[in-house]
């Protein structure tokens, strides 16, 4: 959870930063569960974002803002699903469940890509996401049928 303003009018209702995404995916997949599990929420940045992605980390990503009330039960509700979906994947070298989404741009085809958007324009092309194991290193790829096994 992160800085809180509040709101102006006769409600002075503190509003808070839960979470940042990259992607509005992401942002808008949390959404929906606090939706769904009756928080009112809402998302800072994401038209900005959606528009022109290569900000991301100027405005520092979508933000999920709740109301502070909200706030703990928000982020229990989140933690929750993110241990889901960690759960849910295992690393086939040596079994771990201690894994993230990530993007590697240690691959020379990213380094090649980031050369070329550099010299040929402001486009960006889309870098390797893989799953990185955080136990052991290892870096892996899930098939579109072991996603669907999940």
């Amino acid at each position: 959870m992160s800085t809180g303003m509040s709101m102006g009018g006769s409600h002075n209702t503190e509003i808070l930063i839960l979470n940042a995404y990259n992607n509005y995916v992401d942002a808008h997949i949390a959404r929906g569960v606090l939706e769904e599990e009756g928080i009112h929420c809402w998302l800072q940045d994401e038209n900005t974002l959606t528009i022109d992605p290569i900000l991301t980390n100027a405005v520092g990503g979508i933000k999920v803002m709740v109301r502070k009330e909200d706030a703990q039960k928000a982020w229990d509700i989140l933690e929750r699903i993110k241990q889901e979906q960690k759960a849910a994947v295992t690393c086939p070298k040596c079994g771990s469940h201690n894994t993230e989404k990530v993007s590697t741009p240690r691959k020379p085809m990213n380094w090649l890509s980031a050369i070329t958007t550099f010299f040929l324009g402001e486009y960006a092309i889309a870098v390797d996401m893989m799953h990185h194991c955080f136990d052991c290193g290892h870096e892996f790829k899930i098939t579109e049928e072991e996603n669907n096994v999940e």
